[in-house]
C-alpha cells in the first residue's frame, strides 16, 4: 500500500471513530439528561410543590424583566450551554458589551459589600429562628466558620491580580488568581453560606510594599464579619474556626483564642517538633505512625480512632495535639490551642472542612469561574461574587429546598438541556437546548 494511501485510509478510520465516540457520548448525555429529569420531578412530586409554581416565580419578578435574565446568564452561564460571556453573548443574541458592562457597573467594594450583605442576612435569620430553642437544638445546628484559598487559573498579567500561586489541585505552581474564601457550614453540611471573598494581589503598589498574605486576609474577614454581628444586637458563640496546615500561624492562632475567645483548628506539619509530657521530641512524621499510639473509638465518630496528647512547642506553648487515624486515609494530626475543648468536637469539624472543597469545585467546574474575560478590575471581582452567589443559589436548592434527593450536577445538567420548562420570554429564559 502507497504512503498517500495508507495516510488517507488512516484518517478515515479516525473520522469514523471520532463519529462514532460522538453518537455514544450524545447516547450517553441523553440517557443522564432523562435520568437527571426524572429526578427532579420525583423530588417535586415528593415535596407536594404546586404545578403552578413556575407562573408564580414568573409573576412575582415580572418587574425584573429583561435585566434579570441577563444577571441569571452571568451568574449560571453554563445552563445556557456556555463558559464564558464571549459565548453567553452570541447564545443569547446580546450585545457583545452586556457582560463587561453589567460586570464593570459597580466598584469592587459595592460587589462585596452585597456578598457580605447576603451571607449576614442569611445567618441572622437562622440565628432569630433558633435563639429561642433548646440546648439540644443548639448543639445540633453548630456554626462552623471554614477559612481556605484556592487559585483560579488564567494567563497574562490582567489587571495586577494574576500572579504564580501554589495550587493544591495541581500540587505546584501555576499562574492565576488567588482567592481566599470564608464561609459558615450550618450543621452537617445542611446549609453553607459564603460571608467574604478577598483576592491577594501578587504585585502590590509603592516600593517595598508587601502583598497581603492569606493571614493577614483571613484576620480581617473574621474581624469584619464578627463586628457585623455585633453591630446588629447579636452575641455569637465562641467561633469554631477550621483552616488547613498552611493557616497554622502561632500569631494568628492566638489572636483568635484572645480577642474572638474562640478556636483555630489546623492541620499540623510533618516537620514539626513537640515535646510529649513524659519528656519525648516528636515530629509531626512520627505523630502520623500507627504503631506509636494505643488508639481510642468514640461512638460520636464512628469509623476513625483518635489519639488525644498534651504537647509543647516552642512557637505555639502548650497545645492539644489529635491524631486521627480513618480506614482508606492517611494518618494526619491536629493543632489546638485550647486545651480543654472535646476530641470529638474538633474532628466534627474537621469533618466540616472538605464542604470548601465543594464550593471551589463547584466555582470551577459547574459555574466555570477561570472562564472570566474581563478587563477591569472591578469586573473580576463581580464576576466572582455573581458565581460564588450562584454556588451558594445551588447549595440551598439542592440542600433545603429538594431535601438531598437531587444534586447539584442533576440541577445544572437538567436545566441545561430542559430550558425550555421556565419558558418565559420577557426574561430572556427561552429555550436554548
Amino acid at each position: 500500500m502507497s504512503p498517500m494511501k495508507r495516510y488517507a485510509t488512516k484518517q478515515a478510520k479516525a473520522r469514523k471513530r471520532r463519529r462514532l465516540k460522538a453518537q455514544e457520548r450524545l447516547k450517553q448525555q441523553r440517557a443522564q439528561a432523562q435520568h437527571s429529569i426524572e429526578a427532579i420531578h420525583q423530588a417535586l412530586k415528593d415535596l407536594d410543590f404546586p404545578e403552578t409554581l413556575v407562573a408564580e416565580i414568573e409573576g412575582r419578578l415580572r418587574a425584573q424583566q429583561k435585566l434579570l435574565g441577563k444577571i441569571v446568564g452571568l451568574m449560571f452561564p453554563t445552563l445556557f450551554g456556555c463558559r464564558h460571556g464571549h459565548e453567553l453573548t452570541r447564545v443569547r443574541g446580546w450585545n457583545k458589551n452586556v457582560p463587561s458592562r453589567l460586570l464593570g457597573a459597580l466598584p469592587k467594594r459595592s460587589w462585596l459589600k452585597r456578598l457580605r450583605r447576603l451571607g449576614l442576612e442569611m445567618l441572622l435569620s437562622i440565628w432569630h429562628h433558633t435563639q429561642d430553642k433548646s440546648t439540644s437544638t443548639h448543639s445540633r445546628w453548630p456554626w462552623r466558620w471554614i477559612v481556605d484559598d484556592a487559585v483560579f487559573r488564567k494567563y497574562g498579567k490582567q489587571l495586577g491580580l494574576v500572579g504564580t500561586w501554589y495550587s493544591g489541585q495541581f500540587k505546584r505552581t501555576v499562574p492565576g488568581i488567588d482567592g481566599v474564601l470564608l464561609l459558615v457550614v450550618i450543621g452537617d453540611g445542611k446549609l453553607i453560606i459564603p460571608l467574604d471573598f478577598a483576592i491577594r494581589r501578587p504585585n502590590p503598589k509603592g516600593p517595598g510594599r508587601r502583598c497581603h498574605d492569606q493571614l493577614t486576609l483571613t484576620q480581617n474577614m473574621l474581624d469584619e464579619r464578627l463586628a457585623a454581628f455585633a453591630k446588629r444586637g447579636v452575641t455569637l458563640p465562641a467561633p469554631m474556626v477550621v483552616a488547613d496546615s498552611w493557616f497554622s500561624d502561632s500569631k494568628l492562632m492566638r489572636y483568635v483564642a484572645k480577642a474572638h475567645q474562640g478556636t483555630l483548628l489546623v492541620q499540623g506539619k510533618r516537620s514539626y517538633i513537640f515535646t510529649l509530657e513524659d519528656g519525648r521530641k516528636v515530629k509531626g512524621a512520627d505523630l502520623v505512625k500507627t504503631d506509636n499510639w494505643s488508639w481510642q473509638q468514640s461512638l460520636h465518630a464512628p469509623g476513625c480512632r483518635y489519639v488525644r496528647l498534651h504537647a509543647r512547642s516552642r512557637t505555639y506553648g502548650q497545645v492539644l495535639l489529635v491524631v486521627v487515624d480513618r480506614p482508606g486515609e492517611k494518618p494526619f494530626y491536629l493543632i489546638s490551642m485550647s486545651l480543654t475543648i472535646q476530641v470529638t468536637r474538633l474532628i466534627q469539624a474537621w469533618n466540616q472542612r472538605h464542604w470548601i472543597e465543594q464550593m471551589f469545585r463547584i466555582l470551577k467546574h459547574l459555574l466555570a469561574a477561570e472562564a472570566c474575560q474581563a478587563r477591569t478590575e472591578d469586573a473580576y471581582y463581580g464576576h466572582f461574587v455573581l458565581r460564588l452567589m450562584a454556588g451558594f443559589v445551588l447549595f440551598y436548592t439542592s440542600r433545603v429546598i429538594f431535601k438531598g434527593h437531587v444534586t447539584m450536577e442533576e440541577i445544572v445538567f437538567t436545566l441545561k438541556h430542559h430550558w425550555m420548562t421556565v419558558d418565559y420570554e420577557p426574561f430572556e429564559l427561552y429555550a436554548v437546548a
